[in-house]
């Protein structure tokens, strides 16, 4: 895709407050080459920036951690995978810096976070693009197709068995075993399970009658599991089990299902999660620098996978201190830039933001200012 390509302008690589862009001191960069995310003004960046939130981008997360650490020589980022749910709440409550999230703020969640980040509220702002894998362990099996109704179904617990009439008429000339079919949910208030009910409850709404949610349906039997590598290893352990989780924690461990998109079956990957999201469009009634984007479950386009997340760093428009202000733009501006979005793509699968999305997400990151 076009709009995918790793040649960006390089000035998202390096925005922050007044001049500061950020280049490398000394032994910090022996090549002599000016990676993004360090310092050129003299200006440095250091002291530890605190963020909670998503487990789902744990491969690139360590990717940013590592790459802006490396660049800039006293500074660093501490993150706790600790859930969407619970990162909204730390940004809101003023706990961490910045928040890690498979779902933007609801609108009651930006009118709190007032509080803590000043009038205009916190912002979201995307950095991560990823497929939900519908993922099973089915020994000698390594994909299926599945359409929405037939996940949805599985997940309530409505077919019993791996070789169901309805799992078998998508999957002709498939050997299917007569294995008790196990659904593995996240016990956390997760934004991966908000990504995944909202798909069921837009695109399978006969059978998926609850409404998309952080938490998963109680009503509703089954195994669960903390985190993404919880439901992971919980389905990895279990014959039968299947789960919904980022496709860069399945890593090949587990089969996964192409889903039902039109009259074509989608395989996973990160170009077809991209396509779903460029169907997307702008979260109304939101504030110029807010970049969520309400996603298009139900597209038809041709070679869109729907099943997708859009994680977001939610920060504060404002605050207290200039050295918090300056360390925020720095990494987040690390983060989109082409060099964080090809080391998270390496090493999580993720597909990079669009050329127009990144130069959003710049400018929101740009906004950022101390409180008067």
């Amino acid at each position: 895709m076009k709009a995918l390509r790793f040649g960006r302008h390089a000035a998202i690589a390096v925005i922050a407050a007044g001049a500061l862009a950020l280049t490398a001191c000394g032994s910090d960069n022996p090549s002599g080459n000016t990676p993004a995310g360090t310092q050129t003004s003299g200006t440095k960046v250091t002291g530890t920036l605190t963020g909670i939130g998503a487990s789902s981008t744990g491969p690139a997360m360590d990717a940013w951690k590592a790459g802006f650490a490396a660049a800039n020589s006293g500074a660093s980022v501490q993150y706790s995978p600790d859930g969407s749910g619970a990162g909204r709440k730390a940004i809101i409550d003023g706990s961490a810096q910045f928040a890690g999230s498979d779902a933007y703020l609801k609108d009651e969640e930006l009118a709190s976070s007032k509080a803590k980040c000043g009038p205009e509220g916190a912002i979201n702002i995307p950095v991560y693009i990823s497929p939900i894998a519908v993922a099973f362990n089915l020994p000698g099996i390594t994909e299926l197709k599945l359409d929405a109704t037939t996940v949805a179904k599985i997940f309530r617990g409505q077919i019993a068995t791996w070789n169901d009439p309805a799992i078998a008429a998508l999957n002709p000339g498939v050997s299917l075993p007569d294995t008790k079919v196990t659904p593995v949910n996240r016990s956390d208030d997760s934004g991966t399970t908000t990504n995944f009910t909202e798909y069921l409850a837009a695109a399978a709404a006969d059978v998926w009658t609850d409404k998309a949610s952080g938490v998963w349906p109680a009503s509703l039997q089954g195994e669960n599991a903390k985190g993404t590598s919880g439901v992971v290893k919980t389905v990895t352990d279990t014959p039968g089990a299947v789960t919904y989780a980022d496709d860069s924690a399945v890593g090949g461990k587990l089969g996964t299902a192409s889903i039902k998109v039109g009259e074509e079956f989608v395989k996973i990957s990160a170009d077809a999660a991209a396509k779903a999201v460029e169907a997307g469009k702008p979260v109304e009634g939101r504030s110029a620098n807010d970049v969520a984007i309400k996603l298009d479950r139900k597209t038809t386009a041709s070679g869109a996978y729907p099943v997708v997340l859009v994680s977001y760093h939610v920060v504060c428009t404002t605050y207290d201190k200039q050295e918090t202000v300056d360390l925020v733009k720095a990494f987040e501006s690390y983060v989109v830039s082409d060099a964080g979005q090809k080391a998270a793509a390496d090493s999580a699968k993720s597909a990079p933001l669009s050329a127009s999305l990144a130069e959003k997400a710049a400018k929101a990151i740009e906004s950022i200012k101390v409180k008067a």
